[in-house]
């Protein structure tokens, strides 16, 4: 008898968690949510996130915390987010190098599973990079950037928010295409990478326009083109790079997306992806995102991961052609 009364406990207590569980599966979000960040303050990532995390408290009715794990270009916070539990409460915060750039050039110490890692949420904002030099180097235009290259071979410096970051892509596409030689300087994020071209210690960068753009407003950077295939409506009198003759088919667009622990439930994915779209729908963000030089977007989760399959089979290509190995 007693064995019987242990057995219907034991059922019961089961039937209990399981109704538990359940609860707090529909309630979601009970808790306040996490965004992981790859980068640290003030870089272009991390402006949106917080903008998105503002709004986003609000649709979800729980506070939206943004966490900074800087380092490895993405790969630490990536692996961290892959790693915490599927329920909803840590996201991250995806850009074009970690689900795009990162899995072609860090092979052996990625840490984590672009596609098999995470569940797609929603597209956030397509960000373009702007060619920005110290306003006291001698250069108006990218054919002035290219002759003092050519003309000082190896003695130009180029800043980066780090290895692999599309910055350093970018730098490297131009040097292959302009046909000169120019040297990478890596830093720990955008805001380190655009502060070293304005104190001189670097030349150039191909900046992140919501990073940058302040600057170039203030007159602290010099805009010199877009890296769109389209001029931007924050700065419509600075041209494209595409429109130099010598790199016509030059076009970078990177890119902030949401992903989730692979394993969060469908449910919980749909509540986020609603609550992003709404989010990215109200006047005011979409009007912040614009004044940054980002324009909001959100997608589908199956739209998204249609799109980081496309980005891993192009970057991979771009990094073999520009020859970048990280390791």
């Amino acid at each position: 008898m007693k064995a019987i009364y242990l057995r219907a406990g034991a059922v019961g207590l089961a039937w209990m968690c399981a109704a538990a569980s359940a609860h707090a599966q529909g309630a979601y979000p009970a808790q306040p949510v996490r965004i992981v960040v790859g980068y640290s303050a003030g870089g272009t990532t991390d402006i949106l996130a917080r903008a998105l995390g503002e709004q986003l408290s609000k649709e979800l009715k729980q506070p939206v915390i943004i966490e900074n794990k800087a380092g490895a270009a993405g790969n630490i916070a990536a692996a961290s987010v892959q790693q915490s539990a599927p329920d909803g409460y840590t996201l991250f915060m995806a850009t074009v190098s970690s689900h795009g750039i990162n899995p072609a050039v860090y092979k052996k110490s990625l840490g984590y599973d672009p596609v098999g890692g995470f569940a797609p949420v929603s597209m956030v904002a397509s960000i373009p990079l702007v060619l920005v030099s110290n306003p006291n180097l001698p250069v108006k235009s990218v054919a002035d950037l290219i002759e003092l290259a050519r003309s000082k071979p190896g003695d130009l410096n180029y800043s980066s928010s780090g290895n692999g970051s599309p910055v350093h892509v970018a730098g490297a596409m131009f040097a292959s295409e302009a046909q000169v030689r120019i040297q990478h300087v890596p830093y720990r994020g955008g805001a380190q990478a655009n502060a070293s071209v304005m104190s001189g210690e670097t030349q150039f960068s191909f900046a992140t326009l919501p990073a940058a753009l302040p600057q170039v407003k203030a007159g602290s950077l010099r805009a010199l083109a877009v890296t769109t295939r389209n001029r931007s409506a924050e700065l419509p009198d600075v041209p494209t790079v595409a429109e130099t003759p010598a790199f016509k088919d030059y076009e970078i667009n990177t890119w902030n997306a949401l992903m989730a622990p692979r394993g969060t439930p469908d449910a919980v994915i749909e509540v986020l992806n609603k609550a992003v779209a709404r989010a990215l729908a109200v006047p005011a963000l979409a009007t912040r995102f614009k004044g940054e030089g980002a324009t909001p977007g959100a997608s589908t989760p199956a739209e998204l991961g249609r799109f980081v399959d496309g980005e891993l089979a192009r970057w991979a290509a771009v990094t073999k052609e520009v020859n970048i190995q990280i390791e």
